[in-house]
């Protein structure tokens, strides 16, 4: 029996776990792509989101709103920034400088926050 070829069976074995090694990293790898797939698509969501928060915020009144969107839960905040009486015009409406913070909040803790000035009529 010498003169016969072929593979034995431990190398078959091997073979087979090699093989069933390599098949379940690249499953591994495909389920974490679609992860970082799906948080990639959450957050430009979300900072999708902020940015309309952002613009609509009209009038541009002090105080903190919250609410949800969808997934998204959110709160703006918006207050006065102090301004050097050197950088007010002397001429002209008077504006005063308004901070503007929009957090956007979904699952497992994740956030996007932007944060901006604006300018409004003072009153």
């Amino acid at each position: 029996m010498s003169g016969q070829r072929g593979f034995t069976l431990l190398e078959v074995l091997v073979a087979l776990v090699i093989l069933g090694l390599g098949g379940v990293a690249l499953i591994q790898l495909s389920a974490q792509g679609l992860r970082l797939l799906k948080q990639s698509d959450m957050h430009q969501d979300a900072v999708l989101l902020a940015d309309r928060l952002v613009r609509d915020m009209v009038p541009l009144a002090e105080g903190v709103q919250t609410g949800t969107d969808g997934d998204f839960s959110w709160e703006r905040r918006v207050a006065t920034v102090g301004t050097p009486d050197a950088l007010r015009p002397t001429a002209g409406p008077r504006a005063r400088l308004l901070s503007l913070t929009v957090t956007v909040r979904w699952s497992r803790g994740a956030a996007v926050t932007l944060a901006t000035l604006r300018t409004a009529p003072d009153t």
